[in-house]
């Protein structure tokens, strides 16, 4: 689409001349205009700032170089060529030292003045170029992200490119890098942002109850169906549905789920009639999707179905210039929610934060500054509020060394004594060992222990329910 053409103010008081610089102007693509006083020249620059200012310096009402100066204290984005009859060399170094352009004696040629106004103007096309880019590219947040790194910036762009269509798209990342707030972001950069955002974790859910809560039930489709259900995919209908963890789901789950995102429709259990619905989809795992296909765990022309546009969020420990940004903001927040005093943290504690190589990533990170938040005061955040492992952490150590083991304090002495324990107890130690090394991040321990979290989530149910 071809752009507005580009303003040109001529301010100078001999309005024959004024008219032959825009006779000159006239075949050019330029939007010109002519006024013949500073005056004039002051409320243009105000109400309709031009890309171009050919300007005479000697004025009825004011010097010229006051309006150069104007333009130039207020950074406008304006190329100021100074025209005069007056010229001498002081009067030239004064122009550039207030950021004219180019500096013309009178009388100037047709192909002069030409020459001289494309060039500013292309100049003044490139700096806004550039300003805009560079913006773009310093991004510290966006859509619920807190970041100016490297990394997030490319995943900024990814979704700023992704949103808008109707492309499904994968996130991958470790437990805790933001694979929600990934998918929120998407959601509110689209055209759906006014619709529906309904995630879904597939680890979380039973098997026996998933299908329900993605597809919804019909009154007495199984025992406890004592009523209608609205599953999650009419929930969001015409905005987004997204599926965390989906690497969890249950095969013959997949199978249907496949149908839903190629069709479109879907059967709610018990249902005899199909339903038609408008999604977005958008899916997360912190799982390798590729060694899960291969697994024969994920169905790999569900995979390829949802894998069209993928994004990788990288690791807290990869964002290194994200750490302390993302640390002071959850301890103002937290702080305020508290009614705390802290404002900031010691020097050796930031050492700490940037040494270490957050499993958790974001997670732990916003769970120990709420947890120094919550059992202490003062207004600087010192070495010996840090909980463990952060307490322990030599931050002369390399970045990503690993944290140190659990407590043995954790270990069950055996019972009655004898050298064989219950298989069970040596689970549930293991488990209770991989969550507290993790700071209660289950995902995390359960790829630690090579098993699902949703497996985790059963068992901590059923040894809470003996309680």
């Amino acid at each position: 689409m071809a752009s507005d053409p580009a303003a040109v103010l001529i301010v100078e008081d001999s309005l024959s001349l004024g008219s032959i610089y825009r006779g000159y102007l006239r075949d050019e693509t330029y939007l010109v205009t002519h006024v013949p006083d500073g005056a004039s020249a002051m409320a243009r620059i105000e109400h309709h700032p031009p890309v171009v200012l050919l300007l005479d310096l000697q004025l009825p009402d004011m010097d010229g170089m006051d309006i150069l100066r104007h333009v130039h204290e207020r950074r406008m984005p304006i190329a100021v060529v100074v025209i005069t009859g007056h010229g001498s060399v002081d009067k030239a170094v004064d122009a550039m030292r207030y950021g004219a352009f180019d500096f013309v004696e009178k009388p100037v040629s047709q192909k002069r003045l030409i020459v001289t106004v494309r060039n500013a103007a292309e100049k003044v096309r490139m700096r806004s170029f550039v300003d805009r880019l560079t913006d773009d590219f310093r991004r510290e947040g966006y859509h619920g992200f807190l970041g100016s790194s490297l990394p997030m910036q490319a995943v900024y762009r990814i979704i700023d490119s992704a949103a808008p269509s109707r492309a499904t798209v994968f996130i991958t990342g470790e437990s805790g890098s933001g694979k929600e707030v990934c998918a929120e972001a998407i959601h509110r950069a689209s055209d759906r942002r006014d619709k529906p955002f309904v995630a879904i974790n597939c680890a979380a859910i039973p098997r026996d109850l998933m299908e329900s809560e993605i597809f919804g039930h019909v009154k007495g489709a199984f025992t406890g169906a004592v009523r209608d259900r609205v599953g999650a995919a009419k929930q969001a209908g015409g905005g987004t549905l997204f599926l965390d963890e989906i690497a969890e789901m249950d095969l013959d789950l997949q199978t249907k789920l496949l149908r839903f995102v190629q069709t479109g429709t879907f059967q709610p259990v018990g249902a005899s009639g199909i339903e038609s619905v408008d999604v977005r989809f958008v899916c997360a795992t912190n799982r390798d999707p590729l060694a899960e296909v291969a697994a024969g765990r994920f169905r790999e022309d569900l995979f390829y179905r949802l894998h069209v546009i993928p994004i990788q969020l990288p690791p807290l420990r990869d964002r290194e210039g994200d750490i302390l940004e993302l640390a002071n903001s959850f301890l103002a927040r937290h702080a305020q929610e508290e009614g705390k005093r802290f404002t900031g943290f010691d020097a050796d504690v930031e050492a700490v934060f940037l040494a270490y190589a957050w499993p958790g990533n974001v997670r732990q990170l916003q769970n120990v500054i709420q947890n120094v938040v919550v059992l202490y005061d003062g207004e600087r955040v010192t070495r010996h509020m840090l909980p463990p492992p952060l307490d322990s952490i030599d931050p002369s150590a390399p970045v990503g060394s690993a944290p140190p083991r659990p407590a043995a304090a954790l270990r069950r002495p055996p019972a009655n004594g004898s050298p064989i324990r219950p298989l069970k107890d040596i689970e549930r130690e293991a488990i209770e060992q991989a969550i507290a090394y993790y700071n209660d991040n289950i995902p995390q321990a359960a790829a630690a222990l090579g098993v699902s979290p949703s497996t985790i989530y059963r068992k901590k149910q059923t040894w809470d329910d003996r309680r």
